[in-house]
């Protein structure tokens, strides 16, 4: 007989234990939306079953509330992200991910992907503020963005540096719209489109805003 999949029950979440196993990394919070005490006792519950704990979307009142019943809970306030490792003296980073941002304001989610591939036991390098208005900033950087093994990369506007990116390296490129951008870039939504509409092959899309999923796949692929 099969043996059932593993999951605790708190009654208002049913705690994936198995997904570590099944996907290289356990059950990740997202924040929004959730009700603050059960924010609390999800982690709590990983915890227990030493799982490594990663939250994301988390502000920073929340944080300062968790880490009263946490206290090995670490935050990174740029990237929203609160986290916690069984044993991060163990961990050996591998492989390279070069994530990529084309404007300051595009940082945060930037920041939300990189650290979401370190936490996950990635070697992570990163290229700021690199964007198409200046594109002579990326180039000076190129041969150090080549020797990635997969490459993120984050834009708000138009969206257009994925594409360039693509068009220059062998690697896979995972594009992350950023909401960043005036009335007519619709909170993201013409990056969307212009990263989805890429004439550069080998570039795969997340959601606008969605470091944390880049930084995931990142890392599958990087596996």
């Amino acid at each position: 007989m099969a043996q059932k999949p593993a999951f605790c029950d708190l009654g208002f979440a049913k705690l994936d234990l198995d997904r570590k196993q099944r996907r290289g990394f356990p059950e990740v919070i997202y924040c929004p939306g959730k009700n603050i005490d059960h924010i609390r006792e999800i982690a709590k519950g990983l915890l227990k079953k030493k799982q490594e704990l990663l939250l994301t979307k988390l502000e920073k009142g929340t944080f300062t509330y968790l880490k009263k019943s946490i206290p090995k809970l670490k935050y990174n306030s740029l990237a929203r992200i609160g986290y916690c490792s069984q044993d991060a003296a163990k961990i050996t980073l591998r492989g390279l991910i070069a994530v990529i941002s084309a404007g300051t304001a595009d940082i945060p989610v930037a920041e939300e992907a990189a650290l979401t591939a370190l936490i996950m036991g990635n070697r992570v390098m990163k290229f700021y503020d690199v964007g198409v208005a200046g594109v002579h900033r990326l180039m000076q950087n190129l041969e150090n963005i080549k020797k990635a093994k997969v490459i993120i990369v984050v834009a708000g506007m138009e969206g257009a540096l994925a594409s360039i990116v693509s068009g220059l390296v062998a690697s896979p490129v995972i594009a992350v719209p950023t909401s960043c951008g005036y009335g007519a870039s619709f909170s993201g939504l013409a990056a969307l489109l212009t990263m989805l509409n890429s004439c550069s092959p080998g570039i795969s899309v997340v959601n606008i805003d969605n470091g944390f999923g880049a930084g995931y796949f990142a890392s599958l692929i990087n596996k």
